[in-house]
């Protein structure tokens, strides 16, 4: 399987969007956004603006811990112009353009710290809504409440009946009853059933991203007998295309990228194992418990054989900075993306942003941050590509074979520290690996089953608690991604954020209900979709009419039809080689690199 280059005009395009989204004053600021500020700018403007322009100083009559103070102004005019950098004078002094404009004056900000600044002024210079300064937070040392824990997402799943329903024919699904339930309660009426050859197309896009043949589409539409649809479904699932197309889903959930970024983004070399693993893994149906526990402890585990330990290459994925202007910041943000990717991508939670302070508005304490980040602070920093046993970056598996992976210091855990501000330079009081207090806290222990290895064995821990049975989070999380790729939204909207900044599940007790169901399904990915696939709800009409549900609830908040989807743009190219006869089918190896031209060689970094 290849992956190809996006068209450049297709990202200019969504560039401009989000940034004129983000321009307009009552705009909603996006999750990713307000990670980027509380994780990149927060931390910058405190490090080496505030002291000059903050709450004990006004230099020039200039704030620049207040939004509105920013956008203001003092002596010289508006510090920012949302969306222009060129045009804001904060760029202008913090590249030094002006012999008389030059801030901070005492040492220059590094490329990188001015590429965030103008990063964020791109974005519309987003602020957190309500968040009147960098002061302005709750006090040092959030205590965590018994209302704290009552957080939807946070609750324990309970045994959750099925409702009653009065269409008992339409509702013989479980997942029907609790979508019937709601329409009947609100008055409206379920769509009609999609036409047989919009079902089956739908059912081949949703699983494989391929159209069905024609004489595919004819065979179904002529097959009335009792389980046709099941056949078509256990048919999909079987196929190699279904892992590329379910993996792809999971490879953009973990931030998956063949090179580090940045102005030279080099390779990752066999980033691409990662890749095949995750296909693989979705194809054998692997339990999705034992799918994060490989992903996050694979090489700590007894049977670390081949797949466990590429699959830590989940740890490898984000950027980095081959030449960073201070090493130890940038070993905290390695961290700190891990971090970071751990919580959105299994918990449903932005970490991240309890970074330099407490979370602003989940149950979040910065120590809690930083007690989690104990878990991996043994992991070894990135390094440049080397194969022997001192690589930081690189493991053995076997045949003389390397695969890009997670490397520890040792048996002996690292010391961790609070660091004040999230700054390398000011440590703070000493921390112990703990789980967030939200969930009960309490310090954690090296696992016993890590034992021997090159490793501290805290990270498996960590990874049997998140994958545990118990851990209700863990399950509705997956449970919501899946349903969003089959209905075109989750039960709850904000997949990757299901603390307080994100949108409340449509239907909580069809999510408890699912999440429970799959933990007690043995966490099987393929039956939880074939169980959706078949309900009546999946197979509604996505047509819109005239009428009491449009009236009613025209936002579908109550799933009284299937969502329309655009295709993306892969399974659109993918559809075209296919009619064709032209798509290369061949799966696994390294990524696909695009010839480039001259004229970008030459204007590149070497």
């Amino acid at each position: 399987m290849t992956f190809h280059r996006i068209p450049i005009g297709f990202v200019l395009a969504a560039l401009l969007v989000a940034s004129s989204a983000l321009e307009a004053e009552d705009a909603p600021l996006s999750g990713e956004a307000l990670q980027f500020f509380e994780r990149k700018v927060r931390p910058l403007l405190a490090g080496s603006c505030y002291k000059c322009h903050g709450p004990k100083k006004e230099k020039g009559k200039l704030r620049l811990d207040r939004h509105e103070r920013i956008l203001g102004g003092g002596e010289s005019g508006p510090a920012v112009v949302p969306g222009k950098p060129e045009e804001s004078l904060m760029i202008k002094a913090v590249k030094y353009q002006d012999p008389e404009l030059q801030m901070p004056p005492k040492q220059k900000l590094s490329a990188g710290q001015v590429s965030i600044l103008v990063r964020w002024i791109e974005l519309g210079a987003p602020w957190p809504k309500g968040d009147a300064s960098a002061t302005a937070r709750r006090a040092p040392g959030l205590e965590v409440t018994d209302k704290d824990r009552d957080w939807w997402s946070f609750r324990p799943v309970k045994e959750v009946p099925l409702p009653e329903v009065k269409r008992t024919a339409w509702g013989e699904s479980p997942v029907d009853r609790f979508i019937l339930a709601r329409l009947e309660s609100n008055g409206v009426e379920p769509s009609a059933p999609a036409r047989r050859r919009e079902l089956i197309r739908r059912a081949y896009f949703d699983l494989i991203g391929l159209p069905p043949t024609y004489q595919e589409v004819e065979s179904f539409v002529a097959d009335d007998s009792p389980g046709a649809f099941e056949r078509v479904i256990d048919k999909l699932l079987e196929k190699p295309q279904y892992g590329e197309r379910w993996g792809r889903h999971w490879l953009d959930v973990v931030r998956f990228a063949q090179t580090n970024g940045y102005e030279r983004d080099g390779e990752k070399p066999y980033a691409w194992r990662y890749r095949d693993y995750v296909i693989r893994s979705f194809n054998e149906d692997k339990p999705y418990n034992r799918f994060v526990l490989e992903q996050l402890a694979g090489d700590e585990l007894e049977d670390a054989g081949r797949d466990p330990v590429i699959a830590t290459g989940f740890y490898r994925l984000g950027v980095w900075d081959d030449e960073p202007d201070d090493k130890r910041m940038a070993e905290y943000d390695g961290l700190d993306d891990m971090v970071v990717a751990i919580g959105a991508s299994f918990m449903g939670l932005t970490l991240g942003c309890a970074r330099c302070h407490d979370h602003m508005y989940d149950p979040i304490p910065q120590k809690d941050y930083y007690s989690f980040l104990a878990f991996l602070h043994n992991v070894r920093y990135y390094d440049k590509p080397k194969y022997d046993k001192s690589s930081a970056t690189y493991a053995s598996i076997g045949n003389k074979e390397w695969a890009l992976a997670v490397r520890e210091h040792g048996g002996k855990p690292k010391e961790t520290k609070l660091l004040i501000r999230g700054n390398a330079a000011t440590p703070g009081d000493l921390v112990k690996p703990a789980f967030p207090s939200v969930f009960g806290g309490g310090e954690a222990k090296p696992s016993a089953g890590a034992s021997g290895k090159p490793s501290t064995g805290l990270r498996r821990t960590l990874a049997e608690w998140i994958a545990g049975d118990e851990n209700f989070l863990t399950a509705r999380v997956m449970v919501n991604r899946i349903w969003q790729h089959l209905f075109g939204r989750g039960i709850a909207r904000t997949t990757n954020d299901l603390g307080r900044r994100g949108l409340a599940p449509t239907h909580p007790l069809l999510l408890d209900w699912l999440a429970r169901d799959f933990i007690r399904g043995g966490w099987k990915i393929k039956r939880l979709q074939k169980l959706i696939m078949l309900s009546n709800a999946y197979g509604m009409s996505s047509r819109i009419f005239e009428g009491e549900a449009l009236r009613k609830d025209p936002g579908n908040e109550l799933f009284w039809r299937q969502n329309m989807r655009r295709l993306e743009a892969e399974a659109i190219r993918d559809s075209i080689l296919f009619v064709g006869g032209g798509l290369n089918s061949e799966m696994g190896g390294r990524g696909f690199f695009p010839k480039l031209g001259r004229e970008v060689l030459a204007g590149g970094s070497r």
